[in-house]
């Protein structure tokens, strides 16, 4: 599974924006996704994940409420729309991919983070101004 992560910009607080990953290889909608990002300094830390059918949707407590993870198998796109964005979102992310069903993939993740997932794609940067 080869990933493409674009959508990134600048945005002050309290704006939106949607973030896209396009996946193309291996067959998609047998795969579990997920986005994570990196703030400058930081370890990458999960945001959001979803099952290969789209029917389950796992996120981080921080962006629980702001953000909408997605997925269209029929474009093989994912999406992450980021609603009430403040200026702590700033950070390079990421989406990954992994054949594992959604809650075993979230369980490794729990366990070994990052390594829990075997595809990744380059980030895309999203900048919050205050």
């Amino acid at each position: 599974v080869q990933l493409q992560a674009f959508g990134g910009g600048l945005v002050q607080a309290g704006g939106s924006l949607r973030l896209s990953c396009a996946a193309s290889g291996r067959t998609f909608s047998g795969v579990s996704m997920g986005w994570f990002r990196q703030a400058p300094g930081m370890e990458r830390e999960f945001v959001a994940a979803i099952s290969w059918s789209g029917g389950s949707t796992s996120y981080a407590d921080s962006v629980t409420g702001r953000f909408t993870i997605s997925r269209d198998s029929a474009t093989n796109l994912m999406y992450l729309q980021m609603n009430s964005l403040k200026p702590e979102d700033t950070a390079l992310y990421y989406c990954a991919a992994d054949h594992l069903a959604l809650t075993h993939v979230m369980r490794k993740t729990s366990m070994v983070g990052t390594k829990g997932w075997s595809y990744w794609g380059q980030g895309t940067l999203v900048t919050v101004s205050s």
